[in-house]
């Protein structure tokens, strides 16, 4: 029994040697674990493939924010992915592009900064990025006016022109909060100082949200804010809105009158925020975000949000959106000059 238990086995190997033999050679062949690529393209189609991060370069509760969270809300809904928005504040939202300047450049990490990083290359003589040469451009979110903010019951002033007369009264007296030296807030308030020949004492923050929580609080007298971060407060009688800064009445407020209505006609002033993505970023990623930034954008939701906030539906696009930053710097590096703004 032994002999033949012995004899079925050497049979039954040379068998296993032969039809090996008369396989290709491929077949033979055990294939390697593949090796993971580093920063792997999405395929069209298929993007995202994992969680999106977002760098927001100032705290929560500020205007980026209000226009961030809805966004990127419908975005996650549309795409069945997640949208991971990262709140990293400092030095009037320069921080926070640094730091998205460096992420890795795989398609699922972008930045979402506005006007404020116009300002800062005039503002800030050593920044750790190039918002030209470290990001490309993907699109604009939104585009709403400044408004002249104060405390509806502890307010300076009932209106602009009243505003205006106790200012020219008290020179240096009363103070305006914003969002941090270099921002969109503070140069607004610099640029309301040269055009009505005033003088106000500026109070940087760390964001938007802290400078509103002391308007709302008395601690501060009045803020020039973006109307997106603004809107609710003044909807629900907290803030006043006493002017924005706009060629014509804002969105969904048309009982604000415009500066220029009340007597300064060249107080124009915007805040607004756009998307970026490291340097590298695939083209396919891109195309994609810009899709669904689109459709979102689109939606009957978030037209009436965005006229909620004060701001019309964008619609400006890379080579286009960069073109736009282009012509934003240079204005802010005047406004810059022409006030003399200067880091406190």
């Amino acid at each position: 029994m032994t002999h033949r238990r012995t004899l079925l086995a050497r049979a039954s190997a040379v068998a296993c040697l032969t039809l090996l033999a008369s396989l290709p050679a491929a077949a033979q062949t055990v294939p390697a674990a593949p090796a993971a690529p580093a920063s792997p393209a999405p395929a069209a189609g298929t993007w995202p493939v994992k969680p999106v991060t977002i760098i927001v370069p100032f705290p929560a509760g500020g205007g980026t924010d209000t226009f961030a969270r809805p966004l990127f809300a419908a975005m996650g809904k549309n795409t069945g992915r997640q949208f991971v928005i990262d709140n990293k504040g400092g030095a009037g939202g320069t921080v926070g592009a640094g730091l998205a300047a460096r992420l890795p450049a795989d398609g699922h990490n972008f930045f979402m900064g506005g006007v404020h990083h116009a300002i800062a290359p005039a503002m800030y003589p050593k920044l750790d990025y190039n918002l030209e040469s470290d990001f490309v451009p993907v699109g604009l979110v939104s585009n709403v006016p400044q408004v002249v903010v104060v405390n509806a019951a502890k307010g300076p002033a009932a209106d602009l022109p009243g505003l205006l007369k106790l200012l020219r009264q008290n020179p240096g007296k009363l103070n305006y909060g914003s969002a941090g030296n270099g921002t969109s807030h503070h140069l607004a308030g610099e640029l309301f100082k040269l055009q009505t020949k005033t003088f106000i004492t500026h109070i940087p923050y760390r964001g938007a949200g802290p400078a509103l929580q002391d308007l709302m609080a008395g601690q501060v007298d009045m803020m020039f804010d973006g109307l997106g971060s603004s809107a609710g407060h003044i909807r629900s009688g907290r803030l006043k809105g006493l002017a924005v800064a706009g060629e014509r009445r804002a969105p969904g407020f048309p009982d604000i009158p415009t500066a220029r209505e009340l007597g300064v006609p060249d107080y124009v002033v915007s805040t607004w925020y756009g998307i970026w993505a490291p340097k590298g970023t695939p083209r396919e990623a891109i195309e994609r975000m810009q899709a669904e930034m689109k459709k979102a954008l689109e939606s009957a939701e978030l037209k009436a949000t965005w006229t909620g906030l004060g701001s019309e539906t964008p619609n400006l696009w890379g080579n286009d959106f960069s073109a736009w930053t282009a012509r934003e710097t240079k204005r802010w590096a005047e406004v810059v000059k022409a006030s003399g703004a200067r880091l406190e």
